[in-house]
């Protein structure tokens, strides 16, 4: 059993978990960037940027030293977000033993080089065996010991299990998956749909069309789930319509307020200025599109966000196209794929 552990990263999600294992007695090393928020969970045992109100339990150790962190654990969270995972990564690569566990809680695809990001963790440090842990967690709910439940997503199994019993705890149940794919496909995908559910809101639309959001989301974020390799049933589950549904209809989520603002007429930047915090739906709304271009996958919700986001176009016109476009059977694929005729 891990009795001591790293969490690389003290922003909301890697504050929240810190506090959450402390709580069940084991000792976090947390990596702190900003000097800041080093003193403020060093001397008043909250992080009053990123998780306010939340108190910091004495098992949480901040540290601004890498060395310090990693030292004497027995695995370690990158918990930075997507497009800084590659460098953080390289950082401690070095101090990270051979076998080393390294679980990756952030949710999203390199610029770059498109890569899902147990892909680019495994790139920087090959002698690591790769977790991803994902699923419906608001860091908000997590620090505050709101009942939730994840996936510990492994190719090996032996390492999910371990994952999931360091984490899982009287408020924080664990599920494993094989499926890694799936499991970080679905996490990154589905900001993309909770930015398009904002803005739905933030123009006055109601339930319905939301409800139509997520489901023809879910459907999207699929195909092209299964085009990359993914298992299709891991979108029926935690990581796919369970991230997806919270975050679709929760002010926790930032990637929602995001939308909501651009709903309202807000420019891109000045939408990102004012929420404070990294929107991941931004950057992956454009690594999806371009992996539904490479992959061959329609994915009408993300080309239409695309659009918004990055040229201009009114969030109105794109709604009355996603509407008006050609008809279609709503099974269209099992009925492909299993030679139904109706």
């Amino acid at each position: 059993m891990v009795h001591r552990l790293a969490i690389v990263g003290a922003g909301s999600w890697g504050t929240a978990l810190s506090v959450m294992l402390a709580k069940k007695g084991i000792e976090v090393n947390l990596w702190v960037r900003e000097e800041e928020i080093y003193h403020q969970i060093k001397d008043l045992r909250e992080n009053r940027r990123y998780l306010p109100g939340v108190s910091i339990p004495a098992g949480v150790i901040p540290t601004r030293s890498l060395d310090e962190a990693l030292k004497g654990a027995g695995l370690t969270v990158l918990a930075v977000p997507s497009q800084y995972v590659r460098a953080m990564a390289r950082q401690v690569a070095p101090l990270i033993p051979k076998g080393h566990v390294v679980v990756n809680v952030a949710k999203g695809f390199e610029m770059d080089t498109l890569l899902r990001l147990s892909q680019v963790i495994e790139q920087e440090i090959p002698s690591a065996r790769v977790v991803v842990l994902s699923g419906p967690s608001h860091a908000e709910e997590v620090g505050r010991d709101i009942p939730t439940a994840v996936v510990s997503a492994s190719y090996n199994k032996e390492d999910a299990e371990l994952v999931q019993d360091v984490f899982m705890g009287p408020t924080f149940r664990v599920y494993t998956n094989p499926d890694v794919i799936g499991v970080e496909v679905a996490g990154a995908l589905k900001n993309i749909i909770a930015l398009a559910a904002g803005i739905n809101d933030g123009l006055g639309f109601g339930d319905n069309s939301k409800a139509a959001l997520i489901t023809r989301g879910i459907a999207e974020i699929s195909r092209l789930g299964k085009a990359m390799g993914a298992h299709p049933l891991t979108f029926s589950g935690l990581a796919g319509i369970g991230d997806l549904v919270v975050t679709c209809t929760s002010m926790h989520s930032r990637n929602r307020r995001a939308g909501i603002l651009i709903g309202q007429g807000k420019p891109l930047n000045e939408v990102l200025e004012s929420i404070g915090m990294v929107v991941e739906g931004v950057n992956t709304c454009k690594v999806a599109y371009r992996l539904a271009q490479k992959h061959g996958v329609s994915m009408p919700i993300t080309q239409q966000l695309y659009q918004v986001l990055f040229e201009g176009k009114d969030p109105r016109v794109a709604v009355t196209q996603l509407m008006l476009r050609g008809r279609k059977h709503e099974m269209e694929e099992v009925v492909n794929e299993m030679d139904i005729r109706w």
